[in-house]
């Protein structure tokens, strides 16, 4: 294990998933050269901004997978750009503006995980109709300005985040009006249900509504979505 990695394990992003998980955030500037050989061999002729991502989401994937006794592993892109995780491990990458994070689990526990993390503010009023549907777009408007700001990266990030844990289950490739997301609690944290909104060609083990957690954390919202083993038959 490279002892200059600088990703902190997160209590807070753990908590969005059940027992069983490590998840690890980056918020300083991740330097590419702590990359292994096989994953800086993945970034050749990326643009400075796609290094930074990539190279901080490694470090926070590389840092979680250590809970578990997994150490140098080359954490190299595969087909659709998903990542290749060690055979007994399953995980997931975020990256936005300020943070990048993973959280890792063993594949005998989740069949899948999904985290996503998004800056507060960024999913402005003009954006809502390209990410919401009709019901969500009525609760935005029901909230202050500012509670509205947190609320639709919420949904955003509820909705990324359901995606990166279905589609290594079903392959589906989704849209975000396909996908409809019911807070059962509003506040700094809370608990939320993606619904569809149509036939998605899901795999059948995964169950609907999908449940999920958030929380609003600085100036992030993130985002939690499981797949437990047990539901895989």
């Amino acid at each position: 294990m490279n002892h200059r990695n600088p990703a902190r394990l997160s209590a807070a992003l753990a908590a969005l998933f059940p027992a069983g998980v490590a998840a690890c955030d980056l918020r300083e500037p991740a330097d590419a050269s702590l990359l292994l050989p096989e994953e800086a061999a993945c970034l050749r002729g990326a643009s400075p901004q796609r290094v930074a991502e990539y190279t901080g989401g490694r470090l926070c994937a590389r840092r979680a997978l250590a809970e578990f006794g997994v150490r140098d592993f080359s954490l190299r892109v595969g087909a659709d750009r998903m990542v290749l995780w060690p055979d007994a491990m399953v995980g997931s990458i975020t990256h936005t503006e300020g943070l990048c994070a993973a959280v890792v689990a063993e594949r005998g526990r989740f069949a899948s995980l999904g985290l996503d993390s998004e800056v507060v503010g960024e999913v402005k009023r003009g954006l809502w109709h390209r990410i919401c549907g009709v019901r969500e777009i009525a609760w935005l408007e029901s909230l202050s300005a500012d509670e509205a700001a947190a609320a639709a990266a919420m949904i955003f990030t509820a909705k990324e985040a359901f995606y990166k844990c279905q589609f290594p289950l079903s392959g589906a490739r989704l849209g975000l009006h396909d996908l409809r997301v019911e807070p059962l609690q509003w506040g700094g944290e809370g608990a939320f249900r993606v619904h569809a909104v149509r036939a998605l060609g899901l795999d059948p083990r995964i169950a609907m509504p999908a449940p999920g957690r958030f929380r609003l954390h600085e100036n992030f919202a993130s985002a939690g979505v499981a797949v437990p083993a047990a539901l895989i038959q």
